[in-house]
């Protein structure tokens, strides 16, 4: 179902073909992100993957923008903790062109010192963005004191680390990272495989550095720690967050049920409670998060202070509830056809299947074929749900709160009432 090769300088390559379409969406996929940075690194992956766009030995910004243009394709990039993502969709005559401009990005970008300095503006105005917006503050918050290690460190970085960062420092740790067996080139649509292998074995030929240098990986470990942060804002910004599963881990479908039942949609509990009876929150929700080697799974929801004891309560007790009562078997059934749907929606198009199989070779080094992992979530059973979510329920958690008075509703929060 799979086209895959690894070429001789050890870059891997992955395709899945449809034929049913006229697009074709190609990554290049870096395992590298926040996770990978030391402390005085944080933030550098990030700052790499906007540079990359001001300019290549062989096109300017200006020309990335307008070739792409000509053609109406789509150019975009992502950072997230483990890696980074620079990806095209184009109509399938057009391949050859995403694959030259990919090509040049990530392994052709100039650094310039002027752009550098524009840049670094542009990165730190995206972190005060984070700051002015509480809901994805709160987040960061969340994450600062649930994990050790590197999984707690902001992708973005900090301003002071940003303001630091000379062109030695990037150019270093983009030749250290960006090499070919830390990367993998993705393709999903229409193509020809042997035409497309040619043109990646001609604009993928020369890379900054054959051989780069791994952070050694550490283990990472669930904290329940808390962080209030006061803030003169309409509504109070909520987040708890539990032990989760590890990517890989095949618990994640049972894991993915549990949380369409307790808020992650509409017909959820915590939705149906918080929001539709009570009108308390205009979003509450639940989400798991999973990395190497440790998941979480968080819950988020927006309230005046004024009805924050309440909230408070309510999540813990509608929690209370599903850990000593259990779910429905109508519950069970529909967030199992959510899953199952959600999972074949997001496989429709050229660009979600790039992204999934682009991901899982470089993070897991294999894929999944999506026959097997819809075996997987039919396989799902209710006690295989009420397993997870009383292992989880039953955690101390981790907290935190961005508004008015948030120390004092950080104290409301803990795991007594949960068993």
């Amino acid at each position: 179902m799979f086209d895959q090769i690894t070429l001789a300088n050890g870059l891997r390559v992955i395709g899945q073909k449809l034929t049913h379409v006229r697009s074709c969406t190609v990554g290049v996929w870096v395992k590298v992100g926040s996770m990978n940075e030391l402390s005085s690194e944080n933030g550098l992956s990030h700052f790499i993957e906007h540079m990359v766009f001001k300019g290549t030995k062989n096109r300017s910004a200006r020309d990335i923008a307008e070739e792409m243009d000509m053609v109406g394709g789509q150019l975009n990039a992502f950072t997230s903790k483990e890696c980074t993502c620079f990806y095209a969709k184009v109509i399938d005559e057009d391949l050859r062109l995403a694959v030259d401009i990919l090509a040049d990005l990530s392994l052709r970008p100039v650094f310039d010192e002027g752009e550098l300095n524009k840049e670094r503006g542009v990165v730190m105005e995206e972190i005060a963005m984070v700051e002015d917006t509480p809901e994805d503050l709160v987040h960061e918050l969340l994450a600062d004191v649930q994990y050790s290690g590197s999984l707690k460190e902001p992708i973005l970085g900090t301003n002071d680390l940003i303001r630091g960062y000379s062109r030695d420092d990037m150019v270093t740790y983009w030749k250290r990272h960006y090499v070919p067996q830390n990367m993998v080139l993705a393709i999903s649509g229409n193509y020809d495989w042997d035409e497309f292998i040619q043109m990646v074995n001609e604009y993928f030929d020369e890379f900054p550095n054959q051989k780069g240098e791994e952070k050694a990986s550490e283990p990472q470990v669930f904290l329940p720690g808390r962080k209030a942060r006061e803030k003169d804002t309409e509504q109070l910004h909520i987040c708890m967050g539990f032990p989760g599963v590890p990517a890989g881990d095949d618990e994640i479908y049972a894991l993915s049920v549990f949380n369409n039942i307790l808020g992650g949609g509409m017909s959820s509990r915590l939705f149906q409670r918080i929001r539709e009876e009570l009108g308390m929150a205009y979003s509450v929700y639940s989400y798991s998060s999973s990395y190497t080697g440790l998941g979480v799974f968080n819950i988020y929801a927006g309230t005046t202070p004024e009805n924050g004891e309440v909230v408070i309560r309510e999540i813990q007790e509608q929690m209370k509830i599903l850990l000593d009562e259990g779910m429905t078997e109508k519950e069970f059934i529909s967030a199992k056809a959510q899953l199952r749907s959600g999972f074949v929606l997001a496989l429709e198009s050229s660009s979600g299947r790039m992204q999934s199989i682009g991901r899982a070779l470089l993070l897991r080094d294999k894929v999944q074929d999506p026959e097997e992992a819809l075996k997987k979530i039919d396989a799902v059973t209710m006690e295989d749900v009420s397993a997870i979510a009383a292992r989880i329920l039953s955690s101390k958690p981790s907290a935190a709160i961005v508004g008015k008075d948030a120390p004092r509703y950080l104290e409301m929060i803990g795991g007594v009432a949960l068993g």
